[in-house]
């Protein structure tokens, strides 16, 4: 399939306000032409017809943080690494993607951006490179969880200001607001456009409503690497993970690989933020797609050794996890299963409301006439059979 007119038939498509059966999807170059009932169905000579035999036709999934799989990190620094990553990722019905750098120094961040950009230029037969997410430095050594202690240090406004203006390509910035220079960031970020993400932080209750006035929106892996309730002279004092869950004014992201998160805090996230706030992501690792055993996070000849077993990466101590090796079909598989949401809200976790905290929803998403044609089609048990990226398809099983 190429940029022709073809049809989906004979499929159940999830848009986000209805489930319908027996219906069938029509594209015409890289947009979705028409949704159409299977009895109002008449086949086009000049269009091609793939019978998708029951299965699910949804939009296509948006992961709008990960690190790594098949093999490669974004922080290998190359081209080819990046495009590796949009193919395993594909196979998981990731139809778009944020890949994400890790804290290091500035010479590997900058080499990771200028590979992104030739990556970018490249035929890439997998996921749609959306933008770079930069997971760090800029972060709480308290909180580091898997990032490298030797790069964490405070936003100095010189230098972040140089790493910004290098590219136009960095669409999100996670860095703990309460570090000397944190909520200046904040504005900085605001003023560009770029989403910025609490992530990797210390920060009180008080500290994120400064957070937000400075123009931080969203959480970073919630529960992950931040501050829970604590006890400040005996009073308590709310964290990170309690103001995610309390304030609507926040968007938040989880990995719902069925490790990070235990089903118990999964189903207590849905309760208190749902699905229209709550966005599916993998942070996945190097190991994504791969057997287990060691690995490299970050720079293959710098980076930190980590042990991938019982299905996640962990440090080598066991202290903290390392990331995923997860994708974004298992990420809707868990909620289902382990937190009881229904199909159509496990969906939207993944699709639609990342596409609205990313400002693409005009064009992504969700299935709707005139959107692009990002389309992921799979099984009762969520096992992707094609995944499509703008009219092209890019996986079949």
């Amino acid at each position: 399939m190429g940029n022709k007119c073809y049809s989906l038939v004979n499929g159940t498509i999830i848009t986000p306000h209805r489930v319908l059966p027996n219906s069938g999807l029509l594209i015409e170059g890289s947009k979705i032409k028409s949704i159409f009932a299977m009895d109002s169905f008449h086949a086009n000579e000049d269009a091609a017809v793939f019978d998708v035999k029951g299965a699910y036709i949804a939009p296509g999934f948006i992961d709008m943080h990960l690190h790594g799989g098949g093999g490669a990190d974004v922080m290998d620094g190359t081209p080819e690494a990046f495009a590796t990553i949009a193919e395993i990722h594909a196979k998981g019905g990731a139809t778009s993607i944020v890949p994400s750098t890790v804290t290091s120094s500035t010479e590997d961040l900058k080499q990771a951006i200028i590979a992104f950009e030739e990556a970018l230029r490249m035929k890439n037969e997998g996921s749609r490179l959306l933008g770079l997410h930069l997971e760090g430095p800029y972060f709480a050594a308290s909180q580091k969880g898997a990032q490298d202690i030797r790069f964490i240090k405070n936003p100095v406004r010189e230098e972040y200001l140089n790493i910004l203006d290098s590219s136009s390509s960095i669409i999100r910035v996670s860095a703990a607001p309460e570090l000397p220079g944190g909520l200046e960031l904040g504005r900085e970020l605001r003023r560009r456009g770029i989403l910025a993400s609490i992530g990797h932080t210390d920060a009180s209750y008080d500290e994120v409503l400064l957070a937000i006035e400075a123009g931080y929106s969203h959480i970073t892996h919630l529960y992950s690497g931040m501050s829970g309730v604590h006890r400040v002279r005996a009073y308590r004092i709310a964290g990170v993970i309690e103001s995610g869950l309390l304030l609507d004014e926040l968007t938040v992201e989880i990995i719902a690989d069925g490790k990070h998160l235990p089903a118990s805090l999964l189903k207590l996230i849905y309760k208190c933020k749902g699905p229209e706030r709550i966005a599916l992501c993998s942070d996945s690792v190097r190991a994504a797609g791969m057997p287990e055993g060691e690995y490299i996070l970050g720079n293959p000849e710098d980076g930190q050794i980590t042990v991938v077993d019982e299905g996640v990466a962990w440090l080598p101590d066991r202290t903290a996890f390392a990331g995923s090796v997860a994708t974004a079909n298992l990420l809707v598989r868990n909620m289902i299963n382990l937190a009881g949401v229904s199909l159509q809200d496990a969906v939207k976790m993944a699709t639609l409301t990342p596409a609205r905290i990313l400002k693409i929803d005009d064009a992504k998403g969700s299935i709707d006439r005139g959107k692009d044609a990002d389309i992921v089609v799979f099984d009762e048990d969520i096992n992707v059979r094609m995944t499509i990226v703008e009219g092209k398809l890019v996986y079949r099983a």
